[in-house]
């Protein structure tokens, strides 16, 4: 069982749950572990912008550096681009000082290995183990010991990666930009005007403390004011770490990840790039993408929530595109992690390419109405609350009533004593019905008394 880890890393408040003491111990166990039996060892390091970012990452690095690994000290950089410059510099591993979209307060630390993949369970189980339980007594001395590399030109290493996923020029193109105040404020508008595009920003001065704050990929209404403001072809919001993006169509329509990769999976198909006709996504996309993926004659895969798990299959089934409707977008013949300013420069790519607004290449697919109501129960009873034949009967009597056209996905919540009633179909008064009729049921029976 892991007691740190959790699906995306070791999360929590900078300097009260995530101290620089935990920060030391991860980057010595990591680092022992990862780089066991390698000569001379190096793991590349990036951060996004929240003010925490420094103080972890010199306890990192000292942590690091004790174990006698040089550390590549990459600054602040998207997430993705530590993915990929981990294997540019044929690293041993990387570490990302992050907490995605989460508030300022919280800070997070996030391993890759040297393939630039997230570690399996029992790799970090080990490495718990070297902090929880088994003291690490390992100090190298002298010329042995591990040295800080500043590596000046990361930026530009990761957009001139991502400059060669495509072949076109985005002259005439006029781009809507919300940073988040993160760490894709240097990169993105930097690759898109290099390609010829006339960027529109904002959220691009962080400060340390206004990261994800009323901005980024939680608050597209903010780029969707921009591209009306502006007259943009298109805008894109990123959040905080930028492996996740929004986008909006000329018009101010949101875009979310699951537009985007039906609008991807599409045109790939019909270029020959989509390997193997399939698209991984998570239970929580829109029957819609279900619908018009199978209109276009493409496998739709779902996994469990979290790219984690989306990353999972695709590998096992040598799939190259997949992701979440919030926006996690996986593109693996260049990419292992979701990375927003791949998946921006892959849509402009396909508007240029089709010569279409993103208005109309969204269009092909019709978003599902989709209702979402917590059931509140014991927590004992969050898992079980199918074992109960009544439930299990009413759940298949409203699936039964929407035939192709609608769905019930029906899970509990991972850390609150929630059942989670999540209904899709063409009719909304319909479904919020019936999830509340249900809800209703769940309650009366597995509720605290």
């Amino acid at each position: 069982m892991r007691k740190l880890f959790g699906t995306d890393g070791v999360r929590g408040i900078a300097n009260k749950d995530l101290t620089c003491d935990l920060a030391y111990k991860i980057g010595r166990a990591a680092t022992y572990v990862l780089t066991k039996d390698k000569k001379n060892p190096q793991i590349v390091i990036g951060k996004d912008t929240r003010i925490s970012g420094d103080m972890l990452e010199a306890a990192l690095i000292a942590g690091i550096c004790s174990v006698g690994s040089n550390v590549l000290e990459l600054g602040v950089v998207p997430t993705p681009a530590v993915a990929i410059l981990t294997r540019i510099h044929k690293a041993d591993a990387g570490i990302v000082i992050s907490a995605s979209h989460n508030p300022v307060e919280y800070n997070g630390i996030k391993l890759f290995n040297n393939k630039g993949l997230k570690l399996a369970d029992e790799i970090e189980l080990e490495i718990e183990k070297y902090i929880l339980e088994e003291e690490l007594n390992y100090f190298p001395t002298g010329s042995k010991v591990g040295k800080r590399i500043l590596v000046k030109n990361a930026i530009k290493e990761y957009i001139h990666y991502v400059g060669k996923t495509f072949d076109s020029e985005f002259d005439g193109f006029k781009v809507a930009l919300d940073c988040g105040n993160g760490a894709n404020s240097v990169a993105a508008p930097m690759l898109l005007r290099e390609r010829g595009a006339d960027v529109e920003l904002i959220h691009s001065n962080p400060d340390g403390l206004n990261i994800n704050v009323n901005c980024g990929s939680t608050h597209p209404e903010m780029v969707k004011e921009l591209v009306l403001k502006t007259g943009a072809n298109v805008g894109f919001s990123f959040d905080g770490d930028a492996d996740r993006i929004i986008a909006v169509d000329e018009k101010g329509v949101i875009v979310d990840g699951d537009k985007i990769m039906t609008i991807c999976a599409q045109y790939m198909k019909n270029t020959g790039k989509l390997k193997n006709n399939t698209v991984v996504a998570t239970v929580m996309s829109n029957l819609g993408m279900d619908i018009c993926l199978k209109k276009n004659d493409i496998d739709l895969i779902k996994t469990k929530v979290g790219d984690r798990y989306v990353l999972e299959e695709m590998l096992k089934g040598n799939y190259i595109l997949g992701g979440e409707q919030s926006g996690h977008i996986i593109f693996l013949e260049h990419n292992t992690t979701g990375d927003g300013l791949l998946t921006a420069v892959q849509i402009l790519n396909i508007m240029k390419k089709t010569n279409k607004p993103l208005s109309v290449l969204a269009s092909e697919m019709k978003i599902l109405p989709q209702v979402l109501i917590n059931a509140k129960v014991e927590n004992k009873y969050k898992n079980t609350y199918m074992d109960d034949l009544e439930v299990k009967s009413a759940i298949e009597k409203v699936e039964k009533s929407f035939e192709t056209e609608g769905r019930v996905l029906i899970r509990p919540s991972g850390t609150e004593p929630l059942v989670r009633v999540m209904i899709e179909g063409s009719n909304f008064d319909k479904i919020k019905n019936d999830a509340q009729q249900l809800v209703d049921l769940i309650e009366s029976k597995f509720a605290s008394k």
